[in-house]
């Protein structure tokens, strides 16, 4: 595992060998996840094209210290300046991307996103157009602000951060739930032991921050706008069963993309699968992606 330092937070990351491709594949995980997710499909990608997954700042091997905080402005400080604020909106771990780019002498991307990181994916193309040649969005979508359903997630995601310890200490094969939790099928035990380790090691201030930053009406507002305006192809794919986005928020939001609205191909949709598409259907979503990427250099 390799580390890259960004605004004084130490990025844990991985790199896979150059290949003949121009592009390369920069895999963006989601909420309370980590890197590990992408493996499945970067084992499957990475004959034909270079794959990057990193961890987000405050998950995975990505620390936050406890004497540091963001002050807004693109420095990390101490944590006793008063000036000191947290943010944790995709468009600030977009920027978070841009510099990791810079510092690995990439200048040619594609952004592959899951969930929160696909919305963070959106983002860097916005950010980063020079850099970014195209995104796929896997099980992200929305752009439409429910209040009360929002009001309710942000409750429960809250009270989960916050008694995340007790949880795990007082449920008995609590890795059997996570093989089990919004997938249409239970995973490998493996995969339920790995949900626990980055459940826990995510910072409480990244994982609460990241939580409501993304989902004020505000920022779930803006997110149509930002699709609206890529110049560079956007893809989504979605599981059929996925409760957490279902399938028509995830078509709202590709709707508001200019391929959308004129080929209306730009979203799949996968059977038997739920949130967890890179994990559940490996090989469904490498072919798909495959398919993507050559529609999308045959039309260069």
């Amino acid at each position: 595992m390799a580390s890259i330092n960004i605004l004084g937070v130490p990025h844990a990351y991985e790199l896979t060998p150059p290949t003949a491709s121009g592009h390369v594949l920069v895999f963006i995980h989601g909420w309370l996840l980590s890197r590990r997710y992408w493996q499945p499909l970067i084992e499957r990608l990475a004959p034909t094209y270079q794959c990057l997954s990193y961890d987000l700042r405050g998950f995975g091997y990505s620390q936050i210290t406890s004497q540091s905080r963001f002050n807004g402005q693109g420095t990390w400080v101490n944590s006793d300046s008063s000036s000191t604020t947290s943010r944790y909106t995709p468009a600030v771990y977009a920027r978070d991307l841009g510099i990791l780019l810079q510092e690995l002498n990439i200048s040619s991307a594609w952004l592959i996103g899951h969930s929160l990181g696909g919305t963070i994916a959106l983002w860097g193309a916005e950010q980063l157009p020079e850099y970014v040649k195209g995104v796929v969005c896997i099980n992200a979508g929305g752009g439409i602000y429910l209040k009360e359903a929002f009001e309710r997630f942000r409750s429960v995601g809250q009270q989960l951060i916050k008694f995340r310890p007790r949880l795990l200490c007082h449920l008995p094969w609590i890795d059997l739930v996570f093989t089990r939790d919004s997938v249409a099928r239970p995973l490998a035990r493996a995969w339920g032991r790995q949900r626990i380790v980055d459940f826990v090691m995510a910072h409480p201030e990244a994982a609460l921050g990241t939580l409501l930053d993304s989902t004020t009406e505000a920022e779930v507002n803006r997110l149509p706008q930002v699709v609206s305006r890529l110049k560079q192809p956007v893809y989504f794919i979605a599981g059929a069963n996925d409760t957490i986005m279902e399938p028509k928020y995830v078509r709202h939001l590709a709707s508001f993309h200019p391929l959308f609205q004129c080929c209306g191909d730009n979203v799949i949709e996968i059977p038997d699968c739920g949130h967890l598409a890179m994990v559940e259907q490996p090989d469904v979503v490498a072919k798909e992606i495959s398919i993507i990427l050559d529609r999308s250099s045959s039309k260069i």
